[in-house]
């Protein structure tokens, strides 16, 4: 898809340094990738002692295979 975007022409050479990218556009899909991986990981961090997990799963596990 083609955008047009304004990019600080100093933020885009370090980030196509970072990345060793062969071109711009490869430089940003990189850049993107990274930050939505990073922010999918946060999400994650962030439940973490939120959420309460029995240690149940030899139990799923068995009604699992049962149901198969």
């Amino acid at each position: 898809m083609r955008t047009t975007i304004n990019i600080k022409s100093n933020i885009l050479e370090e980030v196509m340094h970072l990345t060793s990218a062969k071109n711009k556009s490869q430089a940003i899909n990189e850049a993107l990738e990274t930050y939505v991986r990073e922010k999918r990981m946060q999400k994650l961090l962030d439940l973490k002692g939120k959420l309460s997990l029995e240690e149940n799963w030899k139990a799923l596990r068995e009604l699992e295979l049962d149901e198969g």
